[in-house]
């Protein structure tokens, strides 16, 4: 086969949109893995984003690469470069390359002349012929097909074989076959390329010097070492995507970091319950009991929970639950992601509850959101929710490398000692309370002078049964007193007025990079945006100045009911009539286009 030749389009170096279209089960993730982490060993700022059903194997399952220099790598719309492997999808696949873009295919077996876009050059390399040419089981003939195919694109894009070996090789540590098999298969789908195409092509990478002081980490395991470092040592939960792989993590690194060098005893316990309540309930347990505990979930997670979690908030016990959110409502679609559990979270349970939220954007925030969570709950005396989500939870982050200060000291909170016990005429539970409506707990077992019944009934600020109405709305107004005292201890917004517009868009969480990209691109129309990324609830006086200062807000999240513009409307003074939303929620993670048609959109555009 002659070597294939084709115009060249404009120039595309570090500065490109990839797409892997594949089946599920067939071992594909390794394969974009390396793909992904050779990127980033090259410096160069890159995501990736795993679009996998919540099936075992032979549902469609995709990986999306975004490369830029600038550091612009939320998710793309449209790919420079299509690798289609699944025949299921290959006209929505083809679909979605950018005119002037790329195709790579198997071309084992002929290509349907309806699928053919004369503004789409086709990269026919016959991964199945070569694989079954070269290794005999099936299995591994599937596997390596996979991996000759990430051959080909590292000589389509340029990417350096010297990095892909010490990958293969740290990969394969001690397991000299696989190591060789899979060398084996990355030279046969590279030689074909450089053999049989130009190369690189315009879309590709360039040796950068981005990355360094930064390291590749998902969210879930960012989360579970925060929690080891806060002195997390009781954790349950069920298993539950996205988010039993930070329970995983917190198990490892226990196993690690929490055994007692000189017995070899476990300093820690983690609990696999029969669910999601049995689950909050063990933490509220172990709370009580002095231990930093708590719990990972999901949305489905939280809906079971709401019992206790009304009793938490009302017996006023700490407890720290995360949340990594995916999409419903019921079981909905587990794989993939939204941000619509912010109100089941602020007002968790019957009754009047208010929570206290806090919402991390990326890895990093993980890490350092666990013990600001231990903190405010056990300062606050009252359940803490993190909201992640799957994109953040489960993706792998170019994300600044991990600082711990040593001299961190946990808030405990108000918890009387034996001696402070004594110095009193009588410790009541829930009062005198301090300026922030919080009254002294004690631990069990420390003295028989801080005992008391903790119950989720009605109770006096003695701790006493009641049954009175303003002996109950004593203790019910204090709560509210005190979720209003914790707005000034959770995270301010992160906040850009360079614009000093009267224009405003307000996100949270994982939409920032999306958010942040779209404001460079309204800009270059021509439209000024301020930019608030609200952190926390309660919200604190920075994110209501932010909202008075400015006459038009649009609200950017992953959700249909525009939940927290609805906590705006209903935690602040702003003008509901001021606030617009931006809604994107069928499952995919934000991209900055999203953005850019949706206030392009309401502004008349």
């Amino acid at each position: 086969m002659a070597a294939q030749h084709f115009s060249q389009p404009r120039s595309k170096v570090n500065d490109f949109a990839l797409k892997l279209a594949n089946v599920n089960g067939t071992g594909s993730s390794s394969a974009n893995n390396l793909l992904m982490r050779s990127i980033f060993r090259m410096g160069v700022p890159v995501s990736g984003k795993n679009l996998f059903p919540s099936n075992i194997q032979g549902l469609p399952t995709w990986y999306e690469i975004r490369v830029n220099k600038d550091g612009h790598v939320a998710r793309a719309r449209t790919y420079d470069l299509m690798v289609a492997m699944n025949g299921q999808t290959y006209a929505r696949d083809i679909a979605e390359v950018a005119s002037g873009g790329f195709t790579m295919y198997d071309s084992s077996w002929p290509l349907d002349r309806d699928l053919i876009r004369e503004d789409v050059t086709y990269l026919g390399v016959p991964l199945a012929e070569m694989c079954n040419d070269e290794f005999r089981g099936p299995r591994e003939r599937i596997l390596m097909k996979n991996i000759a195919c990430a051959g080909a694109l590292v000589a389509m894009l340029g990417i350096d074989m010297e990095v892909i070996a010490q990958l293969l090789t740290e990969q394969f540590a001690g397991k000299d076959r696989l190591r060789e098999s899979n060398q084996r298969a990355l030279r046969l789908g590279h030689d074909f390329a450089t053999s049989h195409f130009d190369y690189p092509l315009p879309c590709r990478v360039e040796t950068m010097d981005a990355t360094r002081g930064s390291i590749l980490i998902d969210g879930n395991t960012a989360a579970a070492l925060g929690c080891v470092y806060a002195g997390a040592t009781v954790a349950a939960w069920y298993p539950i995507t996205p988010s039993t792989s930070l329970m995983d993590a917190f198990a490892k690194y226990c196993a690690k970091f929490r055994i007692d060098p000189e017995t070899g005893r476990n300093n820690y316990l983690v609990l696999q319950a029969e669910d999601e309540l049995a689950a909050i309930g063990m933490v509220l347990g172990a709370s009580w009991a002095g231990a930093r505990a708590f719990t990972s979930t999901s949305g489905p997670g939280i809906s079971l929970m709401q019992e206790l979690l009304g009793m938490g908030y009302y017996a006023e016990i700490p407890a720290v639950i995360f949340d990594v959110q995916r999409v419903g409502p019921s079981t909905g679609m587990p794989t993939r992601v939204q941000q619509a559990d912010i109100l089941a979270c602020a007002y968790a349970s019957h009754g009047d509850t208010k929570h206290v939220l806090l919402f991390p954007a990326n890895p990093a925030e993980c890490f350092e959101m666990a013990a600001t969570a231990f903190d405010l709950a056990e300062r606050f005396q009252t359940p803490v929710f993190v909201l992640s989500d799957l994109d953040i939870g489960m993706n792998d982050w170019v994300s600044p490398a991990l600082a711990w200060d040593d001299s961190y000291v946990p808030d405990r909170g108000r918890v009387l000692d034996a001696g402070e016990l004594r110095e009193l005429e009588v410790y009541h539970r829930y009062e005198p309370a301090d300026s922030e409506s919080v009254a002294a707990r004690t631990l069990p077992g420390v003295s028989e002078l801080g005992a008391y019944f903790t119950r989720g009934s009605g109770h006096t600020i003695e701790g006493g049964y009641t049954e009175y109405p303003e002996e109950y709305q004593a203790v019910l107004d204090r709560l509210a007193r005190k979720h209003t005292a914790a707005a000034e201890h959770t995270p301010a917004p992160l906040v850009d007025q360079r614009a000093n517009s009267s224009l405003a868009i307000v996100t949270l969480g994982s939409c920032e990079l999306a958010v942040q990209e779209a404001i460079e691109l309204l800009a270059d129309r021509g439209i000024t945006a301020d930019y608030m990324r609200v952190r926390g609830f309660p919200f604190g006086a920075g994110v209501r100045a932010f909202l008075e200062a400015h006459d038009r807000i649009v609200v950017v999240e992953q959700n249909r009911d525009a939940q927290l513009r609805t906590l705006f409307t209903l935690e602040t003074p702003v003008p509901k009539e001021k606030l617009e939303s931006v809604l994107a929620y069928g499952g995919y993670p934000l991209s900055a286009e999203d953005v850019v048609d949706g206030v392009t959109k309401i502004l008349g555009g």
